[in-house]
């Protein structure tokens, strides 16, 4: 289904019966990523999972994709759709996107999930390292987005998902390079919305891959205790909705 906002196109799906839940996926990935768990869970919820702005089937907005801008996507989507409350699981990205949403529209969110994401900004070597992407990636877009997808997976378990990370970056690949480096602007720019988490007055979940690379496990323990929220810890790295899938059906079949 096509939702328009501001004339670009914005993809998503609504399946399912039952309360709502709201699924975001992260850079670089889409709407398909949930596929799985929504078959395994849609006699239960109602799932609305959305490609956000330039990623999947949905178009550019602008230069900069900020947190705040993407999450008013998702937030007048769900109004056209008349939903007035719903859960929400966010990847990585998506839940930065998740915190945005919280801070401005606290009362549409029933429970909230950071899926292999943080609270905290951006630190100054991970801005280098967004900088650095975003000067070579019109360039050599297929080595930055394969580089990118690589690393969300730690070494030791990348011949093991082969062909899921194979599957990624034959996706990723298929973006609009604009749409790519305006979420790397965004996700540099965020900012610090521990506080948000820490305040939301629903219920709230962490959940953490023991080898993550991208948000490490000593970050997510900080911002558990920062936030006095309880951290599920699964064994794996960044990807946990592949590389944990059942335990990821369980925490969502559970979410209520």
């Amino acid at each position: 289904m096509i939702y328009h906002y501001n004339e670009v196109p914005i993809f998503y799906e609504q399946t399912g019966t039952g309360p709502a839940i709201v699924l975001l996926h992260g850079f670089l990935e889409s709407s398909t990523m949930w596929e799985e768990i929504v078959s395994a869970l849609s006699g239960k919820y109602t799932f609305i999972y959305i490609d956000l702005p330039g990623h999947g089937k949905s178009g550019v907005i602008d230069e900069v994709h900020t947190m705040e801008l993407m999450a008013n996507v998702v937030y007048q989507l769900l109004n056209h759709l008349n939903l007035k409350n719903a859960s929400f699981v966010g990847h990585s990205m998506g839940g930065y996107i998740a915190l945005a949403l919280a801070e401005k529209h606290t009362t549409l969110i029933n429970h909230l999930v950071l899926l292999n994401s943080t609270t905290f900004a951006d630190s100054a070597d991970r801005k280098k390292q967004r900088d650095r992407a975003l000067r070579f990636i019109e360039a050599d877009k297929d080595t930055i987005v394969s580089m990118a997808i690589s690393n969300l997976f730690y070494p030791e378990v990348r011949n093991t998902y082969a062909s899921e990370i194979k599957k990624l970056k034959e996706e990723a690949l298929q973006f609009p390079t604009e749409g790519i480096m305006a979420a790397i602007r965004g996700m540099k720019d965020r900012k610090d919305r521990t506080d948000v988490f820490k305040n939301f007055p629903g219920e709230k979940t962490i959940v953490c891959g023991s080898k993550d690379p991208v948000v490490p496990l000593s970050v997510s323990k900080e911002m558990a205790k920062a936030t006095g929220v309880t951290l599920k810890i699964l064994d794996g790295s960044h990807m946990s909705w592949i590389e944990n899938r059942s335990e990821i059906v369980k925490i969502v079949h559970f979410i209520e």
